[in-house]
């Protein structure tokens, strides 16, 4: 064999080689991993008759290829469910799973609530740190009459600052998560005055795709323009469906026809299935290459979460992988 042809055989091999070693490579060696909410399992699968398993949401995050979860209603949740942080260790650990983050809130636009919300920020990080997690989700307070949004916006993000620096003090990154039911960041102009009064070094951007859509938001302009604000975000695709009737969710709930919540809950799709264009945003994380956490943060699965994010999954390894990993 001369010389050329030995090389060239090489570099065939070794491309080879590439392409299994990144194919089996962990979440940890890629920029993106992908969680789910545990909201899913808590608000709208799991029974309050004591039936329900902590492990079964594992196992469904576990076989349709995700890396993660974000844990809601820290600590309540994890005493709910009889799963004490030991034993969530073993069994993330069993599963080859992280805690992504928790999502975490309290009235930041009452000054009067401040000391307690930081004292429980404290052991928040903590629960995160001890979990090797560096990223913590902050949702906003409830929402005042329109008039006073403005100063209760002002309030919150002076707080959202300090918050920040608490944070990194334990190594963590804070980002706003806006909602568009009822809490102080909703609307475009909400989520561009929270960017403009928060400190950029202090404090990030966690925002919720679904939330934005029904909050009237420009989605790829607000990514265009604030990419490098994002410490993390939530993916859920969307698409206005008016709940005519009754819905009736897996653990036996009705949400009412006509009502807030029975809307949106129809308005959750898989990605893929609504009009957000995920394969644009994912060009903006690219350029700003963004490195962490994404949400699947569905509140509502027709069929069952794991045909879902099996779902999901599929569109992110052969939509989104291509533009960005």
């Amino acid at each position: 064999m001369n010389r050329r042809r030995f090389l060239a055989c090489w570099a065939a091999a070794l491309g080879g080689l590439k392409a299994r070693i990144e194919a089996a490579m962990p979440a940890g060696d890629r920029n993106i991993s992908w969680a789910v909410s545990s909201f899913l399992w808590t608000s709208t699968q799991w029974k309050e008759d004591g039936s329900a398993r902590f492990t079964d949401m594992l196992d469904v995050v576990k076989d349709c290829g995700l890396d993660g979860f974000r844990l809601n209603g820290w600590p309540a949740t994890l005493e709910r469910f009889r799963m004490p942080p030991v034993q969530l260790e073993k069994e993330l650990s069993k599963r080859g799973l992280r805690l992504a983050t928790l999502s975490f809130g309290g009235e930041a636009s009452d000054a009067a609530q401040h000391a307690a919300i930081e004292a429980n920020a404290h052991k928040a990080c903590q629960f995160l740190k001890s979990f090797g997690s560096n990223l913590l989700t902050v949702f906003s307070p409830r929402r005042p009459n329109k008039v006073l949004v403005r100063e209760h916006l002002r309030i919150a993000c002076g707080f959202w600052n300090r918050l920040g620096d608490l944070c990194a003090g334990y190594g963590i990154k804070a980002g706003q998560h806006n909602h568009s039911q009822g809490q102080l960041v909703e609307s475009q102009d909400e989520v561009e005055l929270m960017l403009k009064l928060t400190d950029q070094k202090r404090f990030g951007w966690s925002p919720d795709t679904v939330h934005l859509y029904l909050g009237g938001c420009d989605i790829p302009y607000l990514f265009q323009k604030y990419g490098h604000r994002l410490v993390s975000m939530d993916y859920v695709d969307a698409r206005y469906v008016y709940a005519a009737g009754d819905v009736v969710v897996a653990n036996g709930k009705v949400e009412k026809a006509g009502t807030q919540n029975a809307t949106f809950l129809l308005c959750n799709q898989d990605l893929g299935d609504g009009e957000i264009d995920f394969r644009r945003l994912h060009q903006v994380l690219k350029k700003n290459r963004f490195r962490g956490w994404i949400t699947i943060d569905h509140h509502h699965t027709p069929v069952s979460p794991r045909h879902s994010f099996t779902q999901c999954h599929r569109f992110i390894r052969e939509k989104l992988e291509p533009v960005y990993r």
